[in-house]
């Protein structure tokens, strides 16, 4: 990620998974954290297809 309208659209892409999602988004590390409900793969899929490949922190 590398602007403000990515950080957005990644925050956009998880709340249509989870609309009860709480996602913080970090520009400067390219980090993303999410509260969520909805499937980890889904989120993932949907990232990736949408130009924003991910990969699980570990816990």
């Amino acid at each position: 990620m590398t602007c403000g309208g990515c950080a957005r659209s990644v925050e956009k892409i998880i709340q249509k998974q989870d609309a009860a999602s709480k996602v913080s988004v970090d520009l400067a590390t390219g980090r993303v954290e999410a509260e969520t409900s909805a499937d980890p793969a889904a989120i993932a899929a949907a990232l990736t297809a949408a130009g924003f490949p991910t990969k699980q922190a570990a816990a």
